[in-house]
């Protein structure tokens, strides 16, 4: 299934909004409508217009053409200090640094456990 151009800038708003923390009053704020009219555009009721998406891209950091290309895209345009959510693999790097510091520290001992070689 394809999605249309507003289906893909929609998902491309809730992605951004979800990495970013941003909510529907901030982008009202950007965009200088109301949180209801974020709501509606976002909920397919209204459309996005070329220059709202221009507003958001700007807002983003990001070309209007990844916000266009949908989701992935929107969102690997951002720069990690946009981000507050983390990708998945840094996430990942991160637990396995506190599981390396954890048993450097020795707590393995304290639960009877061997220390890994």
């Amino acid at each position: 299934m394809v999605m249309s151009l507003s289906e893909r800038v929609r998902a491309a708003v809730a992605a951004l909004m979800h990495t970013t923390g941003d909510s529907q009053a901030s982008l009202a704020a950007v965009l200088g409508v109301s949180q209801g009219q974020v709501s509606r555009r976002q909920s397919g009721t209204a459309a996005w217009s070329l220059d709202d998406c221009e507003l958001l891209a700007v807002h983003y950091g990001i070309d209007v053409l990844d916000l266009f290309a949908g989701p992935t895209s929107a969102c690997e345009a951002l720069t990690d200090r946009q981000r507050t959510t983390r990708p998945r693999h840094a996430m990942l790097s991160r637990s396995m640094a506190r599981q390396a510091a954890w048993q450097r520290a020795g707590h393995e001992r304290l639960f009877g456990r061997e220390p890994a070689p």
